[in-house]
């Protein structure tokens, strides 16, 4: 083969695996511009879904819609069907008309405190004495009744009277108090310890009062304390309020209350 000859050669089939290169190239772009226009299904929010909403009320509330967009415009983690998010949790907020994507949803953990709080529902934290709040005792998830002692002044006599009664009944206990220093022999008055409660915003006000109005003097333990329900099938007596004088006098015969009123 002459020099001439396989130059010629060797430049027909450079020329031919251009050709098949750039075949190849079209054909791909072609595939890949004919897969992005491609419609794809995918799930939109249909109205704002708040942080904290659990899958299962985002599907029952219809607060997601199916739509059909381009390949090209699918958001990552975009999901198209309500089961991948069944059993999540909604840790950021969702806008009306977005994708919904995995990356805003978690595990009920992940939310903490929040994932129980729906509604009227509000939390609120206390710190107290340690008897007051059952350190050691009290556990996340138990359900308590508030009782305070509260005093009564009289502006026509200038004495007071002390009265006691449940303020608040069965509130869900958010987060319990660190239990109390294994080595420590008895529980010291002095150190206080948190407890976060489960109160609605009308119960709230009526919490914040009695911790700070209690009378303190009342009691070593600050006048209001908290006392644990039981796990199942607890019932509640009739309200009722206590002072010196259901004290002394329940349960007396009609003989016996008329000489401690009559001071005999």
């Amino acid at each position: 083969m002459t020099y001439q000859l396989r130059n010629v050669v060797i430049a027909v089939v450079l020329g031919l695996l251009a050709a098949v290169l750039t075949t190849v190239y079209v054909t791909n772009y072609r595939k890949n511009v004919q897969h992005g226009q491609q419609d794809v299904g995918v799930l939109v929010a249909s109205k704002d879904i708040p942080a904290g909403t659990s899958g299962a009320a985002i599907v029952s509330g219809h607060m997601l819609v199916q739509k059909t967009i381009p390949r090209t415009a699918l958001v990552p983690g975009a999901i198209s069907s309500p089961d991948q998010i069944a059993r999540l949790v909604s840790t950021q907020e969702v806008m009306v008309g977005e994708q919904v994507t995995k990356s805003r949803f978690g595990g009920a953990n992940e939310l903490g405190v929040r994932a129980q709080l729906k509604g009227t529902l509000r939390a609120i934290q206390i710190a107290a004495d340690p008897n007051q709040i059952l350190a050691g005792t009290l556990r996340a998830g138990d359900h308590v009744d508030v009782v305070g002692n509260m005093k009564v002044e009289s502006s026509a006599s200038g004495s007071s009277v002390h009265y006691d009664r449940v303020v608040l009944r069965d509130l869900l206990v958010l987060r319990a108090p660190t239990p109390p220093n294994a080595n420590s022999a008895s529980l010291s008055s002095t150190q206080k310890y948190s407890v976060m409660l489960a109160v609605t915003d009308s119960q709230a006000p009526k919490l914040l009062f009695v911790t700070d109005n209690a009378d303190p003097n009342a009691s070593q333990d600050g006048g209001w304390t908290l006392q644990l329900r039981p796990v199942t099938n607890a019932a509640d007596s009739p309200e009722n309020i206590e002072s010196i004088n259901t004290i002394l006098l329940d349960g007396l015969s009609p003989a016996e209350r008329a000489r401690v009123i009559g001071g005999k």
